[in-house]
């Protein structure tokens, strides 16, 4: 358990399992979840005996993206002014990560959500999991969406999935690239367990290598 308790860090043979643990929210961001997500990367960075990171939501959804009553609150919490440098600070550290990630992507991912999703090196969907990036709606830029699908995608995949701010269900994103593997919904994350346990068995330093290959670019601390 991290110091908020608010994403839980759990390692077995070969493997780490980092959940958002706000179920009641919806796993929504706050600050505090943000700290406890750079506390276990960070942790993550320096095991090197940890060969796979699986992500995922607590009771059963990935992420709603920000806890927008935190943001709008009246007297908004003291984390609130440095809440895009200290949510650019995880990225980076997804970022660096040199182990391979894997995103259990259940029910949906929705903006501040579908990056983290999109952060994943293979990410697993149900067929009624949805991803949505609607900032274009709010007239606001999605950077850190941006940069993760700049890593993996193609601009017509970028665009279909930025511009017109839908909900993209599952057998689009399998489609579209996005989703490396579709299951049924209450498969998703028993999935993902299973290619990381599968994954954690590849001999030591093949994983890291080939990640370190296919890595490049730089992520941004910008909102």
């Amino acid at each position: 358990m991290t110091t908020n308790g608010l994403v839980t860090l759990a390692r077995h043979d070969g493997w780490a399992e980092v959940m958002l643990n706000r179920p009641e929210r919806k796993n929504s961001l706050t600050g505090p979840l943000a700290d406890d997500m750079i506390e276990a990367l960070e942790s993550l960075a320096e095991d090197t005996a940890t060969r796979v990171v699986l992500i995922g939501g607590a009771g059963g959804a990935f992420c709603s993206g920000l806890d927008l009553a935190e943001f709008r609150a009246e007297e908004p919490a003291p984390w609130v002014a440095g809440f895009g440098e200290l949510w650019g600070r995880a990225h980076e550290l997804l970022f660096a990560l040199p182990q391979p990630i894997i995103t259990a992507v259940e029910r949906y991912s929705i903006n501040g959500g579908s990056a983290l999703a999109l952060a994943g090196d293979l990410c697993i969907v149900g067929e009624n999991t949805f991803m949505e990036v609607s900032e274009a709606r709010m007239g606001m830029a999605a950077p850190r969406n941006m940069f993760w699908l700049n890593q993996r995608h193609s601009e017509a995949v970028i665009a279909r999935l930025t511009l017109l701010g839908d909900r993209v269900a599952g057998p689009e994103l399998l489609r579209l690239g996005l989703a490396t593997e579709m299951v049924a919904d209450d498969q998703v994350l028993a999935r993902a367990r299973e290619i990381a346990t599968q994954l954690a068995s590849y001999p030591e330093g093949g994983l890291a290598a080939i990640k370190a290959g296919y890595r490049n670019g730089q992520p941004t601390n910008r909102d």
